[in-house]
């Protein structure tokens, strides 16, 4: 039945001394107490692990991956990249560009791919020593946990 369960895995990946570069990580910390994210959604601070990672979602059907991402906007922007958009991603695209290009690489070798991968980014201001995020990132977070919860509502539909 549609919206009982939902088989996906939701991945914040950051630095929490890197001002900025923490926004996934304080993204599942929210997200782990939103009432509105469907039963069944895994919820995993990834952290900077990079291919430490590969376990723990290497069964996901679905991924969504939120993370500080560079692509050259206002700061606090909020970006959405999916399918084929995701090989072609304009600038620097992650703090963690080349940990989660493994990543994805290591699993499409494995033949473990994810059915559905969607990243939601957020353009850091500053990525500089420092364990809070800058007002503008701050104040654009509840719009990519929005944007989150809307995506497992999707897919919790399908």
């Amino acid at each position: 039945m549609p919206g009982l369960f939902l088989e996906a895995t939701v991945l914040g990946l950051g630095n929490l001394v890197h001002c900025d570069d923490g926004a996934g990580v304080h993204a599942i910390a929210l997200l782990q107490v939103d009432p509105r994210v469907p039963m069944g959604a895994v919820l995993l601070d990834g952290g900077t692990q990079g291919l430490g990672l590969l376990h723990h979602i290497s069964s996901a059907r679905r991924l969504l991956v939120v993370d500080a991402v560079d692509v050259g906007e206002l700061p606090g922007t909020v970006v959405r990249f999916e399918g084929a958009a995701l090989r072609g991603l304009p600038g620097k695209p992650s703090v963690h560009q080349l940990g989660f290009a493994d990543l994805m690489v290591a699993l499409e070798l494995l033949g473990e791919s994810p059915g559905e991968v969607v990243v939601l980014g957020i353009q850091p201001a500053s990525v500089e020593w420092g364990s809070e995020l800058t007002p503008a990132v701050a104040a654009a977070l509840p719009h990519l946990l929005d944007l989150a919860v809307a995506q497992l509502q999707t897919w919790s539909q399908a």
